[in-house]
C-alpha cells in the first residue's frame, strides 16, 4: 500500500471494466475478438478521440514552434484524450518526488496510449524516448517531434552514444524523460524483460529513476488490436526515486531487477484481482 500522504488524481467518467471469461488467465486478452457492439463503441471512441486530439495537437505544435511549452496544455490534451475515449484515470505519486527535480521515469509498456496516461500524474515536462522513423506518422510524428521528443537513431551504430547525449541535453535544461525499457509494447499484459541500457546512461548522468506503473491501458488498447474499449479505469502508481550514481556495473543490473519488479508487482497484483 502506498503511504497516506500520497498525492492522488481522478478523473471521472463511466462505470466498471468488463470482465474476461472465467477460466482465462486473468489480463491477457491475446485472442480476445470484438463484437459488432465492441467495434461499433470503438468506433465512436476513436471518433472522439480524433476530434480531440487534431485541433489539441495542432495548437500545442504551433505553441511549441514559438517556444512555448505549457505543461497545463499538455495535462489537458492526456486528461481529454482519456475523457474522450470514454475512460477513467487517477494516479498515486509518491511524496518523495520532487516537483523541482529532473527524473527518468519507467514504465511498463501496454498501449500506445501510455503516455497519455501518465503525463498527468506529475508536474514535470517530460520527454519522451522515439524511435527517429516514428516521426513520419501523420498527426503523431510531427507533434511529438515538435515538443522535443528524444530521437533514437534507426542505425544502431552510435546509437548508445547519440541517445545518452540527447538525454543528457533534456536533462540540462531540466526536463524530465519517460521511457519503456521493455522495448516493445507487452503482449499478455504481464512485464517483460527490461533492456538495461537506459539504466547505465541513468547511472552515468547522475539520474534518479522513478517506478512507474499504468494499469488499465492494456483493457483500453492492446497490441495487435485497434478496438478501444471503454468503460476501464486506469491507474499510474510513481513510487519513491530510486538512485542509481556510483553504482558499479553489477549493482546496477541488480538494481534493474529491483525496480522491475516494483512495476511487475503492481501489474501482476491488478490482474490478479489484489490491486486496482
Amino acid at each position: 500500500m502506498m503511504d497516506t500522504k500520497t498525492q492522488q488524481r481522478e478523473l471521472t467518467s463511466a462505470a466498471q471494466p468488463e470482465r474476461e471469461p472465467a477460466g482465462k488467465r486473468p489480463g491477457d486478452l491475446s485472442d480476445w475478438r470484438p463484437s459488432l457492439v465492441h467495434k461499433a463503441i470503438s468506433a465512436a471512441a476513436w471518433a472522439g478521440g480524433a476530434a480531440w486530439l487534431v485541433p489539441m495537437a495542432s495548437t500545442m505544435m504551433g505553441m511549441h514552434k514559438l517556444g512555448i511549452h505549457v505543461q497545463p496544455v499538455n495535462d489537458l490534451f492526456c486528461r481529454g484524450m482519456i475523457a474522450a475515449t470514454g475512460n477513467r484515470w487517477r494516479a498515486f505519486v509518491d511524496p518523495a518526488i520532487r516537483r523541482d527535480k529532473p527524473y527518468l521515469f519507467i514504465q511498463n509498456h501496454s498501449s500506445h496510449l501510455d503516455f497519455v496516461g501518465m503525463y498527468p500524474a506529475v508536474p514535470h515536462e517530460i520527454q519522451g524516448i522515439e524511435l527517429e522513423s516514428h516521426f513520419d506518422i501523420p498527426v503523431y510524428g510531427p507533434y511529438m517531434k515538435s515538443r522535443g521528443t528524444i530521437g533514437v537513431p534507426v542505425d544502431r551504430e552510435g546509437r548508445t552514444e547519440i541517445l545518452a547525449r540527447r538525454m543528457g541535453q533534456v536533462i540540462e535544461r531540466g526536463d524530465s524523460i519517460l521511457a519503456f525499457p521493455e522495448g516493445t509494447r507487452t503482449v499478455t499484459g504481464r512485464v517483460g524483460p527490461f533492456r538495461r541500457g537506459l539504466f547505465f546512461i541513468a547511472r552515468d548522468l547522475g539520474l534518479q529513476i522513478v517506478p512507474t506503473t499504468v494499469t488499465g491501458l492494456y483493457d483500453v488498447m492492446r497490441k495487435g488490436s485497434n478496438t478501444i474499449r471503454p468503460f476501464q479505469e486506469i491507474t499510474v502508481w510513481c513510487d519513491a526515486p530510486v538512485d542509481f550514481a556510483g553504482l558499479s556495473d553489477a549493482e546496477v543490473e541488480a538494481t534493474v531487477q529491483d525496480v522491475r519488479a516494483t512495476i511487475s508487482d503492481r501489474v501482476d497484483r491488478y490482474f490478479d484481482g489484489g490491486q486496482r
